[in-house]
């Protein structure tokens, strides 16, 4: 992932905004051409501390063949993204951007056993059912046996070993104070809800430029 330094995020965010975020495209090499798909994951640590991304695949997708556990992939996690337009900054001949959150982790794949995979399964799904409380959590109890049995049969569990973690976040960090709110306050009023976050999230990485505009307003009001 090509980085500039402002917007590179140490190894712990990135972990982190992968995790939360829950949900990305899995990549490999075939020998011929890129392969991919896009799924929900979890990350989970060895005993060492290595990070691990857990997920599973339809039994039939080509991804499976290069799980091999030597063949690295790549797991492109992705947040809100957002155009800007040049009219909105304060300082001129400025150029039309993208900001965005995104993660990559890398690492090679092996496969699970029935066991493995059916803890996963659980895992996986309570990850997301927490996200809708307060409804109660939908459980694989709720199925039949035999129809649960089916379905675990239709896909394989995998894991990758995370061994390369790359993390940027652009948020146009390097602007100066006066473009920077700009830009927040023009994403802001977007009906884009993408737009909206990134809006957050400038807000929440520079407060003090905020501050600063909030109290040259009070001193301009007579």
């Amino acid at each position: 992932m090509y980085t500039p330094p402002f917007f590179k995020q140490d190894r712990a965010a990135s972990l982190k905004f992968a995790n939360e975020r829950g949900f990305g495209t899995m990549c490999a090499f075939d020998g011929h051409k890129p392969v991919a798909s896009l799924l929900p994951f979890y990350l989970t640590y060895a005993a060492d501390g290595t990070p691990q991304a857990a997920f599973h695949l339809a039994r039939h997708n080509p991804l499976l063949k290069l799980a091999d556990g030597a063949t690295a992939w790549l797991l492109a996690v992705n947040g809100p993204d957002a155009y800007v337009s040049p009219d909105w900054y304060v300082s001129p001949d400025q150029v039309p951007t993208w900001l965005y959150q995104s993660v990559h982790l890398g690492g090679p794949v092996r496969p699970l056993s029935d066991e493995e995979l059916s803890v996963q399964v659980e895992v996986l799904s309570d990850k997301f059912e927490t996200w809708l409380l307060p409804k109660k959590p939908w459980t694989s109890a709720k199925m039949t046996a035999g129809r649960l049995e089916a379905m675990k049969k239709a896909i394989v569990g995998l894991v990758m070993t995370v061994e390369e973690v790359e993390g940027s976040f652009k948020l146009n960090q390097h602007k100066s104070d006066a473009d920077y709110t700009a830009i927040a306050n023009a994403l802001g009023a977007q009906a884009h809800a993408d737009a909206r976050e990134i809006a957050q999230l400038m807000q929440d990485v520079r407060p003090e430029a905020f501050a600063d505009e909030s109290n040259k307003l009070e001193r301009s009001v007579p």
